[in-house]
């Protein structure tokens, strides 16, 4: 019985690992796992993504400082203030992206 426990803790260590590692490898999953985590699975399944020229132009000289850009969401779910859920700013880290709310022009 011990030893079933341990081999499911160390499964599931690995599988989180692995899932953790693959949410941030490209900018459309690093959105999808801020979708998920902040509360929207079915928005993080089901919304289309693309990358916002016009936003990301308008604000070319604080993107490039950060190494970022705008992508938009075609079916944006509501955030906590009841406003759609538009535009998310992408931020590449490395090899890594990470993704976060961002306000419309």
């Amino acid at each position: 019985m011990k030893k079933k426990v341990v081999v499911a803790v160390i499964i599931m260590i690995v599988v989180l690992g692995y899932v953790t590692f693959q949410a941030h490898t490209t900018p459309d999953m690093a959105i999808r796992t801020y979708l998920l985590i902040s509360g929207h699975p079915f928005s993080a399944l089901t919304t289309g993504i693309t990358e916002n020229q016009f936003q990301t132009e308008l604000d070319r000289n604080s993107l490039e400082c950060q190494n970022a850009k705008i992508y938009s969401l075609t079916r944006p779910p509501l955030d906590t203030s009841g406003n759609h859920l538009i535009n998310c700013k992408v931020i590449k880290r490395g090899s890594q992206y990470y993704a976060e709310p961002y306000g419309e022009a």
